[in-house]
């Protein structure tokens, strides 16, 4: 006597018949598409066994419907994002939401680094010292009349240097003068890293 193989649904026997498991369980497709098919949010219909079931938040879509609500381009396998509901491309999506870079006035894509300071917004790449031309990533950097500049170059170009040792003080705010020591090598009377207006 043979063992049987049923649907777990509806138990009609599945020899010979294409089955789909869920939860270790056997279904006959009719029974797994009526009670476990996803939705298209496109097209309304079920997702059947014979087709891929994309996802993205709870929301399913057949492999046909899947694409951006503005150029109606397949996102299969490419990037994108989803803004009031609507999924779209990143191409699509920089048009109408990105920020656009300071320097080079290009969108900055979804998906990539992006710097900002004080509303303004610049590709990882176009955000340079003023001076070297080097870009300043994360590092710590100096903004003088509208332009930014690395470190190294805003103290070489104008951070005032230590009379005695000519090694820019441990500040990176622009002072006046630094008052030196005193002609016996001893401390003024203020401490020697105190900023002074002037010193004649």
């Amino acid at each position: 006597m043979t063992e049987r193989f049923d649907c777990h649904h509806c138990e009609d026997s599945l020899f010979g018949r294409k089955y789909v498991l869920r939860e270790e369980q056997p279904y006959c497709v009719a029974c797994f598409e009526a009670l476990f098919a996803s939705t298209c949010e496109e097209c309304g219909k079920l997702i059947g066994c014979d087709c891929k079931d994309l996802s993205y938040k709870d929301r399913h879509w057949h492999e046909a419907c899947f694409h951006c609500s503005r150029c109606r381009g397949s996102l299969v396998d490419k990037p994108f994002a989803a803004k009031e509901d609507q999924l779209l491309c990143a191409e699509c999506y920089s048009q109408e939401y990105s920020s656009r870079c300071q320097e080079c006035k290009k969108s900055i894509m979804p998906g990539t680094r992006k710097m900002e300071y004080k509303g303004s917004s610049w590709h990882e790449t176009c955000f340079i010292c003023h001076r070297c031309q080097q870009p300043i990533g994360t590092k710590s950097f100096i903004p003088k009349d509208s332009e930014n500049f690395c470190v190294p170059c805003y103290e070489r170009q104008y951070a005032l240097q230590c009379v005695q040792c000519k090694k820019v003080p441990l500040t990176h705010r622009p002072v006046s003068v630094w008052r030196p020591f005193l002609n016996s090598l001893r401390p003024s009377p203020r401490s020697p890293r105190s900023p002074l207006s002037s010193d004649k």
